[in-house]
């Protein structure tokens, strides 16, 4: 997670049990979706609930790239009114991992694939006769630029790559910022290519590249 989860509590007793709760299922959610920005969960009980003792509220707040805000609401008097606070954060978790898992497969374009197949960024510029050699810019899901070179794809390889070509990598610190040593192409959608240095294509449909 790129900003540390957040949590407030407001006219209800933090205890350990419920930050424990919370962390683990926060975790869960990043399993879901590895490249998520934030969480933010607040855990509270109305004014005019004090004297009674319910219902608490809880809200989570998860944040996606490119610009993706995902929030749920669960009180506990939307099912029993003396449900126990751990009830009503595990109901909130659970209709905020449903909407996640929802949005992870829109962003893929696919329901069910193997790890392999998973694209993990795309391809956002290309540089064929340029000053320094063949290279090219990936932008990864959470939105990291990757440096890459000809010669970290197989023989050929290079050539098939367009702007929005899903791959994925391996990566290591370069001199100048993260670069790939390794590119598999996993998706090869279809492109308009110019006759420029650099290749400007259109980027698939869905993917937004910011700060190109």
């Amino acid at each position: 997670m790129q900003v540390p989860l957040m949590m407030t509590f407001r006219n209800v007793q933090k205890s350990a049990a419920i930050e424990a709760l919370v962390r683990r299922r926060a975790a869960k959610l990043e399993r879901v979706c590895p490249y998520l920005v934030s969480c933010r969960i607040s855990v509270e009980k109305p004014q005019a609930h004090q004297k009674s003792g319910n219902p608490f509220r809880v809200r989570v707040d998860i944040t996606v790239p490119p610009e993706h805000e995902l929030v749920t609401i669960r009180n506990a008097g939307e099912g029993d009114l003396h449900e126990r606070l751990p009830t009503v954060v595990r109901r909130a978790f659970d209709a905020t991992q449903r909407q996640l898992k929802k949005l992870v497969e829109r962003q893929r374009g696919r329901v069910k694939i193997h790890p392999e197949q998973e694209v993990a960024g795309f391809v956002i510029r290309l540089f064929r006769n340029g000053r320094y050699g063949e290279y090219g810019f990936i932008k990864s899901l959470e939105g990291r630029e990757i440096y890459f070179h000809k010669n970290s794809l197989p023989a050929a390889e290079f050539s098939r790559l367009g702007i929005g070509t899903g791959v994925q990598w391996n990566e290591e610190e370069g001199e100048n910022g993260p670069q790939a040593t390794v590119v598999r192409i996993v998706d090869k959608p279809g492109a308009r290519i110019s006759n420029s240095k650099e290749n400007v294509l259109e980027p698939p449909l869905g993917w937004e590249a910011n700060g190109m």
